[in-house]
This record gives structure tokens, C-alpha cells and sequence, in this order.
């Protein structure tokens, strides 16, 4: 059964303005999933006591904006669309990535069935217009995704009200229904106005749509806070009627410092609401790298602070973020912008000991240098954060693009595939411990498991040894209950132990155990 859209809407800004969330207890029938029971009691993480550790957040942005990544252009057919999609999601999880971060929102508009904004133009060639036969995009990724074991992570622009590549001005367009948010821009975008109240308000209804209705694993924004002033020629934000009413108001602030406030409003806000809905669902934010010049005191460059009124520094030193991937889009080095000196300054920042996943930018390079500095830099990732390693890699284009990347990834660092690192100030109460039995089926042995509460596994990992040999591991999909080793030879070719952890959604491995093969 199909909900009204009108229902929908009414049901969503309801929830909004009412401020009523469901339960942390709820569970989310359809296609959401249950929130954890589960009771967080400190933030010291969970040692489920495996034989080593294996996790490593691998995560590749896929636009949307300008088709970029998907669809390769708009108005293809809904089963080309769908192909193409699964090429992608079929990539990552041959080359061992456990995220993708999807672009869901890329200017006031829509790749899902949202009862709030239309439908984007980069999907059907006309804002919108609705799939043909009908299909909801999103619904897909996820449902696509989670069948490989990737995390899928709801991407939006929370200001950009369209791109100078998005179509005609439809009457959809908020340029036409919300005119009062909006702003235009002298390189011909328009930008909603991020001081308002009602441009703040409309965004976290989206995000809070997408989070109610959809079993997204985060929500996540990019770097385009307030746009970059070259967008607008150097000038300064069209702002000035929204100004001119915080001073009428007794407002004291100087401007700069009141869009900051505006924004950090606004970031702060949405945290506390995904929390409030689904505390698992992470957020997470990819700032452009460099918080100031001379932070640290050799880097030069763009300064986010002053020019896209975006203090970074705070979001993370607060907290107000699950995951944080500044876009390190430099060379390890390049003086001014050094790629490990910029990562050992946010780490430094890092004083609530969130996630600190780097983006890093390879198509930018020489294709004959790539290789090489893109492993030295998830390399240097590893060593300088051991407890939550990760990247973000922008993006999956030139991934496919080069295989002299993609090869240099499965035969390097991501030779062998990795969990998701765990989230303990969201959950650190692990799930409860699988059943395992095993059988022989003439020169197979059957390995097979089961959970009390298998709707809350996320991932399984089988760990298993041969005798005088290091432990393995195999990371299998929900889904999976079973697998066979096969024999050769003798029994020797088979494990003598074998163990099994269940994964729930925010990373946490049940109690390893082991059995006997013998």
C-alpha cells in the first residue's frame, strides 16, 4: 500500500514541529529497521575479545549533482538506472569498501519518494516527474547495498537550492514556492538563505524524513555551508534583508560571527534530532580541509572559518558529529597543505573522540602517481588514528576509471575485507552470542549458525585456524547462516577451530568463541 503523499507530509512536519519522536524502544516496521533496545552505559568500547581487530571504515562518495557518478545522465531507463547502480555497489564490495555515501539531496530536490521536495531533475531529465515505471531510488541503494554489506549513508546539501547544471526552473523548484529562503548567486545558482529560520527548518524536516522513513545507516553534509565567495565573484552573501532584520531585533552580533552562529545552530540542531529518532544512525559532516591558515603554522590556504562561515573545529570539539572527514585533498607532500600534518591537526581537535575519516581526492593527480599516494595515505591514516582507522575516497569515478588504483587497493591495504569501527558513545552493549553447529556432507564440512534476535545482525565474521597457523576471517552478509569448507586430500585441509561473531548496526561484535572441528 502507497501513502498518500499529502499524508506523509502532514505526518513529517507533525513530528517536526511537535517535537514527538517514538521511542528509542520503537520498532520501525516496513522497510526500517528496529532501534536497539539497548541500553548505553558508558563509552568505553566493547572488546568482544576476537583474535585480532579488523575493522576499518572504506567508504566512496557517489554523486548525484551534474550526474557525476549516477545515473551517467538523466532519463535513463529505471532498469538502466538500476544496472548502473548495482555496477557500483558490486565494485565496492569486490574491492572489500564496507560504505557508500549516496547523494540523495543535491539541490532542494529529491532521489526518493519525498512528500517535501521534488523529484531531481538528474534522475528523470525533469524535475518533478516521478520514475517510469515507478520506483523509489533510495529504497533500492539500500535494500542493494545492504545485500553486499556496505553501509549506506544519506547525503545532502542542506543549502544549495540548485546548480547551474540542474535544468530548467521548474514549479516545483523552492525558487518558486519558497521564494523568501532563496538567494541567487552571480555564477547563476541560487542558494537558500542559511540565517533563516525557515531554511533551517525545512532542511531538518528532510533529514528528519529521510531518518523516520528510510534504514539509512548516517546522514551526511559536504562542505558547501555558506557557498564559496567565487560562486558569487568575490562578492559578499546576498544576505542583506536578513541581516538588516537581526539588527532591527537588538541583535549584536558582528555579520560574520551571526552566520557562524547560524549554522552551528543549525548543526548542533540536527544532531540532537537524528539522535532523538534513531540513535544509530550516525552523521557525519566532510568540511573543506583546512580550518584557518596557520592551523597548524605551516598551512596556507582557503580559510572555511571566514569565507563559508563554517567553524569545524567547534562541530568536532563538541561532539555534534558521529564521524568527521575533512577533505584532506592535498599530497602527503605538499608544505602548505600536507596531507599528514592537516590529519595530526584534527586529530588534535578531536577531544570527544569521534571518528576521523579523511576524505581523500585522487583524480586530480597524475594517473601514474595515484597509486602509490593514495595507499601511502590510507597507510598514514592507520598510523596515526589505530583506534577508529577509515577514509572516505572522492570518488567512486575515478576508482572505476583507473584500475591502476583499484588494483593497487585490493592487493594492498584492502586485500582483506574490514567491519565498520564501532560507535560506543551510540551503543557498546553487545549483541548476544550466535549458535554455532557444524556437519560433514562427504569431503564438505558444513558450518552453519544461528541468533535469538537475527533481525538486529547486521554483518556475521567467521574466524577460523589451521592447525600452526594465524586465525582468518571471512566477513559474511545478513543473510548468510552458512559455509562450507571443503576437504582435499586428507582432513588436514580442513580448520581444526572455528569461531563466530554476530555485528549489530553500529559495529559491535558479539563474545568470540570457538569450537572444535575435530
Amino acid at each position: 500500500m502507497r501513502i498518500s503523499r499529502n499524508v506523509v507530509a502532514v505526518l513529517v512536519v507533525l513530528l517536526f514541529i511537535g517535537g514527538c519522536h517514538p521511542s528509542k524502544d520503537a520498532v520501525y516496521v516496513g522497510k526500517t529497521a528496529e532501534a536497539p533496545s539497548k541500553k548505553l552505559d558508558h563509552e568505553i568500547p566493547w572488546d568482544p575479545k576476537t583474535p585480532y581487530h579488523i575493522e576499518e571504515f572504506r567508504g566512496a562518495w557517489v554523486a548525484t549533482v551534474a550526474n557525476i557518478n549516477w545515473p551517467s545522465k538523466p532519463g535513463l531507463s529505471v532498469e538502466e538506472q538500476k544496472e548502473e547502480a548495482l555496477n557500483l555497489l558490486d565494485f565496492l564490495e569486490a574491492h572489500h569498501f564496507n560504505a557508500v555515501i549516496f547523494q540523495v539531496r543535491p539541490q532542494a530536490d529529491a532521489f526518493y519518494q519525498s512528500p517535501l521536495e521534488p523529484w531531481s531533475y538528474y534522475l528523470t531529465g525533469t524535475q518533478g516527474q516521478a520514475p517510469e515505471p515507478f520506483y523509489d531510488p533510495l529504497t533500492f541503494w539500500i535494500e542493494a547495498a545492504h545485500e553486499r554489506g556496505l553501509e549506506l549513508h544519506a547525503w545532502l546539501n542542506p543549502y544549495r537550492a540548485h546548480h547551474t547544471q540542474g535544468g530548467a526552473i521548474s514549479e516545483h523548484s523552492i525558487i518558486k514556492t519558497n521564494p523568501e529562503l532563496v538567494v541567487k548567486l552571480e555564477n547563476g545558482m541560487y542558494w537558500m538563505d542559511p540565517s533563516l529560520t525557515g531554511t533551517q527548518d525545512r532542511s531538518l524536516a528532510v533529514v528528519l524524513d529521510l531518518v523516520h522513513r528510510y534504514d539509512i545507516d548516517g546522514i551526511h553534509f559536504d562542505d558547501y555551508f555558506y557557498p564559496y565567495d567565487s560562486y558569487n565573484n568575490g562578492k559578499d552573501f546576498p544576505d542583506d534583508k536578513s541581516w538588516q532584520k537581526y539588527l532591527d531585533s537588538g541583535g549584536t552580533l558582528a555579520k560574520a560571527d551571526w552566520r557562524r552562529a547560524s549554522v552551528n545552530r543549525f548543526v548542533k540542531r540536527v544532531y540532537s534530532e537524528i539522535k532523538a529518532v534513531k540513535p544509530f544512525v550516525k552523521f557525519g559532516i566532510s568540511p573543506f580541509g583546512i580550518w584557518r591558515p596557520g592551523y597548524p603554522e605551516s598551512i596556507k590556504g582557503y580559510d572555511q572559518y571566514e569565507k563559508l562561515y563554517a567553524d569545524a573545529k567547534l562541530w568536532l570539539n563538541e561532539g555534534w558529529i558521529d564521524y568527521f572527514a575533512p577533505q584532506l585533498y592535498w599530497t602527503i607532500n605538499q608544505i602548505d597543505q600536507s596531507f599528514p600534518v592537516l590529519l595530526g591537526w584534527w586529530q588534535n581537535q578531536n577531544s570527544q573522540q569521534r571518528h576521523l575519516w579523511p576524505g581523500l581526492r585522487i583524480q586530480s593527480r597524475t594517473k601514474d602517481s595515484n597509486p602509490d599516494e593514495t595507499v601511502n595515505q590510507i597507510m598514514i591514516t592507520r598510523g596515526m588514528l589505530p583506534k577508529s582507522k577509515g577514509a572516505i575516497h572522492w570518488s567512486i569515478g575515478p576508482l572505476i576509471r583507473q584500475d591502476t588504483i583499484s588494483n593497487a587497493l585490493i592487493k594492498g591495504p584492502y586485500a582483506e575485507p574490514a567491519l565498520v569501527p564501532s560507535s560506543p558513545w551510540l551503543d557498546n552493549i553487545p549483541p548476544e552470542r550466535p549458535s554455532l553447529q557444524f556437519h560433514s556432507e562427504q569431503d564438505v564440512r558444513v558450518i552453519s549458525w544461528s541468533h535469538p534476535r537475527e533481525r538486529e545482525v547486521f554483518r556475521w565474521v567467521l574466524y577460523f585456524k589451521f592447525k600452526n597457523m594465524p586465525w582468518e576471517h571471512r566477513i559474511l552478509n545478513q543473510g548468510v547462516t552458512s559455509y562450507r569448507f571443503m576437504t582435499q586430500d586428507d582432513e588436514t585441509q580442513l580448520p581444526d577451530q572455528v569461531g563466530i561473531t554476530a555485528v549489530d548496526r553500529t559495529g559491535n561484535q558479539s563474545e568470540f568463541f570457538t569450537i572444535s572441528m575435530d
